[in-house]
């Protein structure tokens, strides 16, 4: 048996519970991991109330990522070993003492990382990687704009654009949020409590607008992207955090020539397995040369599982929330 967060109805975070349940068998090509750290994702909490386009059978433990070290290798997997410290992902199931992966979905922990930030890299990395380096062509020299640039992907991608040779704009609510963006090399900063950033964004780039603008809102933020994006610019659209998914005149990409991409990297390796080693070997590569490291706000052991999805929710958090399982 093992301690987990166990979903038996789709009623949120505050209808969940921590309890025991049987441990799940290593079938062909998997691996069991006992988790010493799992990251929140917002997702998660959005899978948990039913609001997720992908939604587990009943009961399920919710958590997308994790890190660990491999303590059972199931049959047909090489190049790992038991003993080794790990990170992974998955559609759930890693708000737990262990959990048991396909080998494709684990990675070894970069150098230097703790269990805390091998646990809040995956997804976060990955989206921010495959949006800006595949999805959205950002090329050197070029302007991106990162809304909710303090969260997971925000933060990512403000780190990743910069590796890429853009200037990086980025939004958030807070000075203490746009101080950490700052830290992580952003060039410009924009309160948009205090400010339009619209009208910041085409002071800041002499009325051109931005080249690539990641948008993980929705809602009117996304409305607003399209009044400043530049001719033959991308929006990529993450994720709808403003609850709002907002609906396009087909005029507006027209008149500027603008794309709207759609950025998921979990289903790219469904689709395009190539595509995705090669940026996973680069934002690896980077991680292990010090380049990339996850931002973690805030740490809460397993059993306070809802107060760190609370907060998770309240968009108060800088860079990651993620759950202690197991100490370091």
């Amino acid at each position: 048996m093992v301690s987990a967060v166990v979903c038996r109805e789709l009623a949120g975070p505050d209808a969940l519970t921590l309890q025991d349940v049987p441990a799940h068998a290593v079938g062909q090509g998997e691996i069991r991991v006992a988790v010493h750290a799992a990251g929140l994702n917002f997702p998660d909490t959005l899978q948990v109330a039913g609001k997720y386009q992908f939604i587990p059978p009943l009961p399920f433990s919710p958590g997308m990522e994790a890190a660990g070290v491999i303590s059972e290798l199931g049959p047909g997997v090489t190049g790992r070993h038991v003993g080794e410290r790990v990170m992974l992902s998955a559609t759930h199931g890693c708000y737990s003492e262990e959990v048991v992966a396909p080998a494709s979905e684990v990675l070894p922990m970069p150098q230097g990382f703790s269990f805390a930030q091998g646990a809040s890299f995956m997804i976060a990395v990955s989206t921010a990687t495959n949006a800006l380096l595949q999805r959205g062509q950002l090329k050197p020299g070029e302007v991106l704009l990162v809304h909710g640039a303090a969260g997971g992907v925000g933060l990512a991608a403000v780190e990743v654009g910069k590796l890429l040779g853009a200037t990086v704009i980025a939004t958030a609510s807070s000075a203490e949020k746009l101080a950490i963006c700052k830290s992580r090399g952003a060039d410009h900063l924009i309160d948009y409590t205090r400010e339009d950033f619209k009208d910041r964004v085409l002071e800041i780039t002499a009325g051109a607008g931005a080249d690539v603008i990641l948008d993980t809102v929705g809602g009117e933020v996304f409305e607003e992207s399209m009044r400043c994006i530049a001719w033959y610019g991308r929006i990529l659209v993450v994720g709808f955090a403003s609850g709002t998914i907002p609906q396009v005149k087909t005029n507006r990409p027209l008149l500027k020539c603008f794309s709207i991409i759609g950025v998921r990297a979990r289903e790219t390796l469904k689709h395009k397995p190539q595509e995705v080693a090669i940026y996973r070997a680069w934002m690896l590569d980077q991680a292990n040369k010090g380049h990339l490291k996850p931002h973690i706000s805030n740490l809460f052991p397993l059993a306070r599982f809802r107060e760190a999805m609370a907060l998770l929710e309240s968009r108060k958090a800088i860079g990651r929330v993620v759950l202690q399982v197991r100490p370091d």
